[in-house]
């Protein structure tokens, strides 16, 4: 069963535009998560994407950040670092690793 994704936007204390998302992010959530990303890279501000709450994520939504990887930060929780690293994320955008888990 998919943990429900919960999506919330603020301001890095650095002021960047900041997207948190908590849950899954597969088949039932990518148009949700790709909408939300796209409004918060609207302005083509560099924005703040924080995975740390996500412990899945499927090949739709490694899509939706190589689309915007030109003004992505992602923070992301460890387990996801593998696919960072095979889908070739870690090569385009700036990622750093939580040391907490969701």
């Amino acid at each position: 069963m998919t943990a429900p994704l919960t999506l919330t936007t603020g301001h890095h204390p650095d002021g960047r535009p900041l997207l948190t998302a908590h849950g899954e992010i597969d088949l039932t959530t990518i148009a949700e998560f790709g909408a939300a990303l796209a409004t918060a890279v609207g302005d083509g501000r560099p924005v703040v994407v924080d995975l740390t709450g996500v412990d899945y994520l499927d090949s739709g939504a490694i899509n939706a950040l190589f689309t915007h990887a030109d003004h992505l930060h992602l923070i992301v929780n460890p387990l996801l670092m593998s696919a960072m690293t095979v889908s070739g994320l870690t090569t385009l955008v700036t990622i750093e690793q939580s040391t907490t888990q969701a």
